[in-house]
């Protein structure tokens, strides 16, 4: 698949206070997750993970556009979702090395975060199970206000479980956008290979909600887009569905060396690395170096001393520490 080109000039004003937070916040997600890689391969992180990379724009930009008491679904590759949706570093770390301090007192691991305190529904590992969380929500957010977003990979577009829920939340019109994070492969398969039609967000039509596909890349694309979504959600109490193109660096999770993609391809969508289009804006926006380089040393500095205090932790005395991830 060919990456798409980014016309020079084509980009409207855009809030430079806004995308210096948000390049920050994108940094916080990579530096996290290079930093879960190194405590991997020390044997610190028990079991597997699945790492985002490349993809913080997507999370990041569609949660800016969220409000605190929304809610958001994301998937078993959700460190993301839970740090853009508000999730503090520390207590994430902390879950990742199944320590007390941990979001969910080190029970869920890398794939199961809850933080219902920042509107985190739950990362799902099964396949299109943030869909069936986020109606749910979106149920209850239409009675008491607000919007449910959930996250999924182009994988769970050929799951029957994901068109069920399309489907409901167009009948019961329901606050709630669904937020497809196109990385080009469903694990192994390259999604055109299973996908028929090969237009995910076309499929969508034919359920009358309305569809849009952006660059998942661009920080500042997805969040034009997810504001639109949410008005409608907010308003209207009618679904969306976004289609975000994007990369994922890494392969499927801990046990993939990515062997399946060729290292021209890799390096192709590094260049379109979400991190330094963002910076590429703002430096064509007049924002200095210096403030484009300071997002990073602070995203640096938060994430090492979260990860200290994640390993200073104490590991949770399963006789005695009670799970506190669905209290309300």
């Amino acid at each position: 698949m060919k990456t798409k080109e980014r016309a020079p000039g084509a980009r409207a004003a855009v809030d430079t206070a806004w995308l210096v937070d948000a390049l920050q916040r994108m940094w916080e997600v990579r530096l996290f997750e290079e930093g879960m890689h190194r405590l991997f391969l020390k044997g610190e992180v028990h079991g597997t993970t699945h790492l985002s990379a490349g993809q913080e724009a997507v999370p990041v930009g569609v949660c800016s556009a969220l409000r605190p008491d929304d809610l958001a679904a994301g998937t078993y590759r959700g460190h993301g979702h839970a740090l853009a949706k508000g999730t503090e570093l520390a207590p994430l770390a902390g879950e990742m090395l199944g320590r007390a301090n941990g979001v969910c007192g080190g029970r869920a691991g890398s794939m199961n975060v809850i933080d219902l305190e920042h509107g985190l529904i739950g990362c799902f590992g099964i396949i299109g199970g943030s869909a069936g969380a986020a109606i749910g929500a979106a149920l209850e957010r239409k009675t008491a206000g607000g919007v449910a977003v959930c996250f999924f990979g182009d994988g769970a577009t050929n799951h029957g479980y994901l068109h069920e829920c399309l489907n409901f939340a167009k009948v019961h019109s329901l606050p709630v956008v669904f937020v497809c994070e196109n990385n080009l492969y469903g694990e192994f398969t390259p999604w055109e290979a299973v996908t028929a039609g090969g237009d995910i967000a076309g499929r969508v039509a034919s359920y009358a909600i309305p569809a849009r596909k952006v660059d998942g890349n661009d920080v500042v694309e997805v969040r034009a887009a997810a504001e639109e979504s949410v008005k409608r959600a907010r308003e209207s109490h009618e679904p969306s569905f976004l289609e975000c193109l994007t990369y994922r660096h890494y392969g499927h999770s801990k046990s993939d060396p990515g062997a399946y993609r060729t290292k021209q391809e890799v390096a192709a969508w590094k260049e379109r690395d979400p991190l330094i289009l963002a910076a590429e804006t703002l430096r064509g926006s007049g924002v200095a170096e210096a403030e484009i380089e300071a997002a990073r040393t602070r995203a640096d500095e938060a994430v090492e001393a979260a990860l200290a205090e994640a390993l200073a932790a104490p590991f949770p005395e399963p006789a005695t520490d009670g799970a506190t991830e669905y209290a309300l």
